[in-house]
């Protein structure tokens, strides 16, 4: 997409978001909308499938710092219509009202051929308008990035997985190989252009180029259109991929596969294809960055006298010793029994006691622990008398 295409698009309301949303904002609001209008969810509707294509262009500029510094200086700048002739033959441009502030003459003082910051204004409205260049056409463009969502289940996030991702999105028409013509024909040169993608428009004594309406910028023109792609030298395409997860993938972790997103156009690179990852919680374990996390419960005399636990893990099971007097919270360390890390190694699974205290005593056993209440002294609670008589 050229710069000259932003003018006409307005980023902001696609997403539903202003102008001065944040960037977490913005991916909030990509991601939602790129739910409800993505391909797989709409099979058949393309009113869908062109919301989600807008989605993905205005992501595309706003998700990146200096595209959209760009954008709104572009937008600001061209937004009151000040550079286009007025629809009812009001006066149009005039670089004079806006740069004649500046003096009549160059930095070099001769007529003709004005400048602003060492440029003339030729350069800059070429510059402006073809998308930085200038002159010649409109080179390769790098393909969009393409975001997908997967799921994992707990075990195959610490242990690492290989999944088929299925993606519905553009791709190279097979039938006319990204050309737009008819298998056969070949585009040819613009003849408004001659080739070169741009137009050259006079005013007075300035000059200005702008991408070819012919052929929108691109320097070729197709007249037997590809009945597959019908010209446009792309189509919808469902493709699956294997993707490998590495082991001790977290949630909410994206991962890049460089040149998996969208083709280029014209040649150009793809993109890049984001794959974010949501871990399903796990109804024993959970996680603390490469260390495993365990509940174990234990009786009130376990804990008194100790015993040896055998609990789970992703591997097999372990014993571990409960030493005597253990209190409820204290935490148990198997070492290497975590997650995986990229070196090798791999973290600890952490067995946290919770001794569980009896509601329901025989009478045996209640007269027990009370002759033993009787004969034990008070916990040690001095520290908290102070702060207790200030309070009274």
């Amino acid at each position: 997409m050229s710069s000259k295409d932003w003018l006409e698009k307005d980023f902001y309301a696609v997403l539903g978001v202003s102008r001065s949303a944040s960037p977490d904002e913005i991916k909030k609001a990509y991601r939602k909308l790129a739910r409800e209008n993505h391909p797989d969810h709409n099979p058949g509707n393309a009113a869908a499938e062109e919301k989600f294509k807008a989605v993905s262009e205005a992501y595309d500029v706003l998700s990146d710092a200096g595209r959209r510094k760009e954008y709104d200086e572009m937008r600001s700048l061209f937004g009151s219509g000040a550079f286009r002739r007025g629809a009812q033959g009001g006066a149009g441009f005039d670089p004079s009202d806006l740069f004649g502030g500046f003096g009549g003459t160059g930095a070099g003082g001769a007529g003709g051929d004005r400048r602003f910051g060492g440029a003339s204004f030729s350069d800059l409205f070429g510059s402006i308008f073809s998308g930085g260049g200038g002159t010649g056409r409109r080179g390769p463009a790098r393909g969009r990035d393409v975001e997908a969502e997967v799921t994992l289940d707990f075990a195959d996030a610490v242990k690492g997985t290989t999944l088929p991702l299925t993606l519905r999105a553009p791709g190279v028409c097979d039938t006319c190989k990204g050309s737009g013509a008819k298998p056969g024909t070949q585009p040819r040169n613009c003849p408004q252009c001659r080739g070169s993608g741009l137009v050259t428009r006079n005013q007075g004594s300035f000059s200005f180029s702008e991408p070819c309406r012919e052929c929108q910028g691109v320097g070729t023109v197709v007249e037997e259109k590809c009945p597959e792609c019908r010209g446009t030298g792309g189509v919808t395409k469902t493709r699956t991929l294997n993707v490998r997860f590495p082991a001790g993938v977290a949630d909410g972790q994206r991962i890049r596969l460089a040149g998996r997103g969208e083709p280029g156009e014209r040649g150009g690179p793809a993109g890049d294809l984001y794959v974010l990852v949501t871990v399903r919680p796990d109804a024993l374990f959970g996680r603390t960055g490469d260390d495993l996390t365990l509940t174990v419960p234990i009786t009130y005399p376990e804990a008194v006298f100790g015993v040896d636990l055998k609990v789970p893990t992703l591997d097999g099971a372990v014993t571990l010793r409960v030493p005597p007097g253990s209190p409820s919270g204290r935490v148990l360390r198997a070492r290497g029994k975590g997650v995986v890390k990229k070196s090798g190694q791999a973290g600890d699974l952490l067995v946290t006691l919770d001794v569980m205290v009896p509601k329901d005593l025989s009478d045996s056993a209640r007269s027990a622990l009370e002759e033993y209440a009787a004969k034990t002294p008070p916990a040690p609670r001095e520290h908290l008398r102070s702060q207790v008589r200030r309070h009274e």
